[in-house]
């Protein structure tokens, strides 16, 4: 017998299907690519989602898992969202469908309930017990989606507590570096209250070397070490952006008021400077605490109308002098990257807008990234590279930021996929940042950009944090951290923290520190459940407004091949529905062995494939979007 086909045991985490079945996933590790292996219902019905589980897994002669004989490890889920259901005089909770099947005893703790209520109940070993019931009038498809992925709303009392004291304390200079006198700008969007990032520039000398500050809040002077308000932060890992709310990782007064670089007020900063010579190339880096002043706030928008069109705003009159001098600075940092490879990490991004009155999401719009962004994304990258090798050099442990590079399989989609769009990537089987920098090239600003990059996203894979120093691929980078938004990522945060220690004469640091990793571990599992949460509530959303499109067409293309169907990106908006295989004439299909087709007897559907289709219906609880080809 194959030995590859016989039964073993294995650890991993229960991920429950709307369907009622569920797949046991196994992560890779080392040599061991992982696996997924299929939950069958019966077995399924004592557990939820990311519960850890052993299992017996087996794999059947078409390559396909399954698993049998599972039994609990541990169960890190702490509620779950669900409907009341009454039968014989009990009380039970039918928990959320993409969380856990069946129905489970719900303790009630001497509350009334009725058939149909929307609750919360705490997770105990084998029952529930009753948390709270959600009044009429609530949006229960955010709730649930809070619920399911752990997000938290509200700070707890003994964080609360902490908040007073934080905003007592003075931004002093001390033994900081004085930049106050040096001008300074934040370019942010208009409606953005959270400012963590600044630039200020001195003009070049006689041998045209520019010294460019990036001045980040020191949020870690304001957020104690092993404080109330820090554990939250570090479970929160991020703030979460739910298109119609925003869950800060730290609270309102110290994120949006006292450390937030607000013009015309000094400011406790990080602050990294670099000196960049006519070609681009960074000759020196030093770190160091500051106290700043903003001189001026801008947005995007002014600042794109000057990169563009030469038009300065009123904001911009503190700074005049300065922005030609950043201008060169970017432009400098531009010419160096490009000669390294690596894509632009700005893009297309679709918004939802919202009724002034009823605050109901009334549509969506495509909003593309300006010379601005594209200005202000050098700096940062710039930045966070530039610390991220001053930690390797000083080895100090700390959280970088890595990627490696992209499947082989997934560039091949890529491939396909660009060929049907009328590009020709030919990135080969191993392709460099240099040639992922030239089909970044030869997308920029095409029709056929949103959907590619959809792709192209997909092929790289995601990123994780880890203490061990390794390159960036998507951007060329020979290390990485993330550095400039402590405000918002517990990550930066961390890193600071790090900086601060060896800027104060710690050395005793360990090498590879395996804290620090077990806290990458811990950031990298709730940045996901964030993004995740983050994706869901953005179809459902989709499905929220596309509700009012159906039976109107719009223009697509196939970003992805299932056997379920076809998922199609519209040009505009920005959304993706899925084409059921079996609605498709001239059936039936199957995918292809790569998935990059579905395959028909007379007809193929491939990768990029543009397609003109109408919306068939909506599923606002699924967030799905259902297409049907036009005509």
């Amino acid at each position: 017998m194959d030995s590859s086909l016989s039964p073993r045991t294995v650890t991993g985490h229960v991920d429950v299907h709307p369907r009622g079945f569920g797949f046991l996933l196994v992560r890779s590790s080392g040599a061991d690519p992982g696996l997924s292996a299929f939950i069958p219902p019966a077995e399924l019905a004592p557990y939820l989602t990311d519960d850890v589980v052993s299992a017996t897994v087996s794999r059947a002669e078409d390559g396909r898992w399954s698993a049998s004989g599972l039994s609990l490890v541990k169960r890190p889920r702490q509620e779950v969202f669900g409907e009341v259901v009454l039968r014989d005089s009990r009380v039970f909770l039918q928990p959320d469908r993409e969380v856990g099947r069946g129905d489970w005893p719900l303790e009630t703790q001497g509350t009334e309930l009725r058939a149909g209520d929307a609750v919360v109940a705490q997770v105990d070993t084998g029952t529930l017990r009753l948390l709270r019931r959600f009044e009429p009038g609530v949006d229960l498809s955010l709730e649930r989606l809070l619920v399911r992925h752990g997000l938290r709303r509200d700070f707890g009392p003994e964080a609360r507590a902490e908040v007073p004291a934080l905003l007592a304390r003075p931004h002093a200079l001390g033994s900081r570096r004085d930049l106050r006198g040096v001008p300074t700008v934040t370019v942010d969007s208009s409606s953005t209250r959270v400012i963590d990032d600044a630039l200020s520039i001195l003009p070049a000398g006689g041998d045209g070397a520019l010294r460019v500050f990036v001045s980040i809040a020191d949020a870690a002077e304001f957020v104690p070490e092993g404080s109330a308000l820090e554990r939250e932060a570090r479970e929160r890992a991020t703030n979460a952006y739910l298109a119609d709310a925003m869950l800060p990782m730290l609270p309102e007064e110290l994120s949006a008021d006292w450390i937030s670089l607000k013009p015309g007020e000094d400011r406790s900063c990080l602050t990294v400077e670099l000196r960049l010579d006519p070609e681009g190339r960074i000759t020196s880096v030093d770190v160091y605490e500051s106290l700043l002043r903003s001189w001026a706030r801008l947005s995007y928008t002014e600042v794109a109308a000057w990169l563009d069109t030469g038009e300065f705003s009123a904001p911009m009159a503190p700074v005049r002098e300065a922005m030609p001098w950043l201008r060169a600075a970017a432009a400098r940092l531009a010419v160096a990257r490009a000669g390294r490879g690596g894509i632009e990490m700005t893009r297309d991004e679709a918004f939802f807008t919202f009724d002034d009155v009823t605050g109901e999401v009334s549509g969506i719009e495509t909003v593309r990234p300006t010379s601005a962004h594209a200005l202000v994304e050098r700096f940062m990258v710039a930045a966070n590279e530039a610390i991220a090798g001053w930690l390797v050099e000083r080895g100090v442990p700390a959280l970088f930021r890595v990627q490696e590079g992209p499947d082989p399989r997934r560039v091949a989609d890529l491939e396909v996929f660009a060929r049907q769009s009328g590009f020709a990537p030919a990135m080969g089987r191993a392709p460099t940042p240099l040639a992922l920098a030239a089909f970044d090239r030869q997308i920029s600003g095409t029709p056929e950009e949103p959907a590619l990059r959809a792709v192209l996203r997909r092929a790289l894979g995601s990123s994780r944090y880890t203490v061990v120093p390794a390159p960036h691929f998507g951007l060329a980078a020979p290390a990485y951290v993330h550095f400039t938004s402590p405000i918002r990522r517990y990550a930066d945060l961390a890193v600071h923290r790090a900086l601060k220690h060896y800027l104060r004469g710690r050395r005793d640091f360990l090498h590879e520190d395996p804290d620090v990793e077990r806290l990458a571990v811990h950031l990298n599992e709730r940045t996901r459940a964030t993004q995740r949460a983050e994706k869901e509530r953005q179809r459902l959303l989709e499905a929220r407004v596309m509700a009012a499109h159906v039976g109107r067409e719009f223009t697509g293309r196939v970003t992805r091949v299932r056997g379920s169907g076809l998922l199609v990106q519209l040009d505009s908006p920005l959304v993706e529905g899925l084409l059921p295989t079996d609605s498709l004439p001239g059936g039936p299909y199957t995918p292809d062995e790569r998935e990059t087709a579905l395959v028909g007897s007379a007809r193929t559907f491939p990768l990029g494939m543009p397609l003109r289709v109408r919306v068939a219906s909506t599923d606002e609880g699924l967030g799905r979007v259902e297409l049907a080809l036009a005509g």
